[in-house]
Order: structure tokens, then sequence, then C-alpha cells
């Protein structure tokens, strides 16, 4: 299982920092979601590693290897991102035979297998395929890789609810066979809650809240109740900084805290206490400052 290490990071594009004194590590045989709104710099990060872009400053690590210009290193790792490397004219059969001169683990049967259950027919060229059939080419070769860290920037483009279910379903299989180190960059937060077992959150190119998702959301919760109430909870059991978000209803106010929460002092006051799902403290965690 291989880890990955970022060691004080840095990546400016001209006059514009993406990524911004980024320190952590990913730990080998876990599912991360690097999560962020659009431009924060996910993609920017999963190419930093993949050296498909080049640090302005840091390092980074893979099982203590820099991957600057270390195909040792990188040979342990597959990005599938959104830009196509192939040629327009080249059949997807091809493009399995390529992939296995610069992957020599790369598992053809696998792949083969996988097309059947996708429905991609293997002599069909690039630039036969549509949208989703071109991300399903993508997921084949990436789970096909035999990489120890896979990374996927947004896997389930142009797939439909079908093919997503399925996507999930021959991810989490191929996981529990595995236990590679899988980093999904996507959107869609609500459908891969339940599959990370950590997440990375970024803004403004910096990790804002990283960790074990079951950990983030019990240290989580909200509380709802008339505004006075609400305001003098807030008061006496919260510290100003743990309180994530407000929302405000007529009357009444919904607000999430990190840290702590006074149960008894809770029920006293009558407020409604509700757990916290991972796609709302995304929102308000990304939300939070901005107006």
């Amino acid at each position: 299982m291989s880890n990955i290490e970022f060691e004080n990071i840095n990546k400016s594009f001209k006059d514009k920092e993406v990524i911004k004194n980024i320190s952590l590590k990913i730990n080998g045989g876990k599912i991360y979601g690097l999560l962020g709104r659009n431009g924060v710099g996910k993609t920017t990060l999963l190419r930093l590693i993949n050296n498909r872009e080049v640090l302005t400053s840091g390092e980074i690590l893979i099982d203590g290897e820099n991957v600057y210009e270390n195909q040792e290193a990188l040979s342990k790792i597959y990005l599938m991102e959104e830009k196509n490397y192939f040629e327009e004219d080249m059949k997807i059969s091809k493009i399995f035979k390529w992939t296995k001169e610069f992957y020599k683990n790369f598992n053809m049967d696998y792949a083969l297998n996988l097309s059947k259950e996708f429905n991609l027919d293997i002599n069909k060229k690039i630039k036969e395929l549509s949208t989703g059939y071109s991300s399903i080419l993508k997921i084949i070769l990436a789970l096909s890789s035999g990489a120890e860290i896979l990374c996927f920037d947004e896997p389930v483009l142009g797939l439909d609810v079908n093919y997503r279910e399925l996507f999930y379903k021959e991810l989490l299989k191929f996981y529990e066979k595995t236990e590679k180190t899988i980093i999904i960059s996507t959107h869609l937060i609500e459908e891969i809650a339940n599959i990370i077992e950590e997440v990375i959150i970024l803004k403004d190119g910096q990790v804002i809240k990283s960790g074990e998702v079951e950990k983030i959301l019990s240290s989580v919760y909200s509380i709802t109740g008339k505004s006075h109430v609400v305001k003098e909870y807030l008061r006496e059991c919260v510290k100003k900084d743990d309180v994530v978000s407000i929302e405000e209803m007529a009357s009444f106010e919904k607000v999430i805290i990190l840290g702590e929460k006074d149960l008894s002092k809770i029920k006293a006051l009558g407020l409604n206490l509700e757990k916290v799902e991972l796609q709302k403290l995304f929102i308000s965690l990304t939300n939070k400052g901005e107006r």
C-alpha cells in the first residue's frame, strides 16, 4: 500500500496562487474524497501528484520518493482526468495494448471484462465515443492499470445514473479485493459520501478540513429553534470560531457547530438537535466567511 506526502507544496500560475502551503499525508489502502468548489485547486493537486504540473515549491513524495521526474515513483500512480491523451483514430483495443506498455501490471482480462460490463465496444475509435463512454474508457483504464494509487478526477462525467451506480459498485468490489489507495475528486458528494473513508476539503488552494469522515461528522451537529433561544445557547455553550454556519428562517435559526455539544442545555432550551450530512458540512465550510 503506497502513501503520498505533501511537504509545504505551493503552485502558482503566473501571478495566481492555486495551491498554498499544503502539508498532508495520504495513507495507503483507503478511499479519499477530494472536495472543493470550482477553481480551488483540486485538479491541479492531482496533476501535481502525477508530475503533470511542476511545483513552484515544496515536495511530493510517494513512499518516500520524490515524484518529480521519477518514473519508478510515477509508475505507482494512475490519474484519470477529463483531458484525452490518445489519438482520435485509435481503437479502444489498441489503447489497452498501448497502456500495458506503460503499466506493466495492466490487467487485460479485467479490462475486457469491464468493457462487457459497461457495454463498451472495444473496436470503436476514440472519436466515436460519447462523453459518457469516454469516461467509461478512462474508468476501465484506471481500474485495470495495476497502479497502487488511483486518482479519479470527476470520473462519472456524462454517465447516467445506472452507469454511475455500476461504477460505484465496481469501485467498491475492486477496493475490497485490492486495498489500493483511491482518491476521488467529484462534485457529486451525496453519491460518494458512503464510499469514502477520508475526506480532504479545499478552499482557495488550502486544506480547510481533512480526516476520517466518520470522526469529522461525529464532531459536528446542528441545532434549530427560535432565534433568541439559539443565540442564548451559542452565547453560553459555543466558541465563536466553532460556528460553521447560521441559517435564518423568519423567527428561527439553524446553526451548524463544530465541537462538543451540551445535550442537557439543548434539551432544557427545547432546541432541535440533528446530525449533519457530509454535503451540508461541505457547503457550510466552503461558504463560511462569504456573503
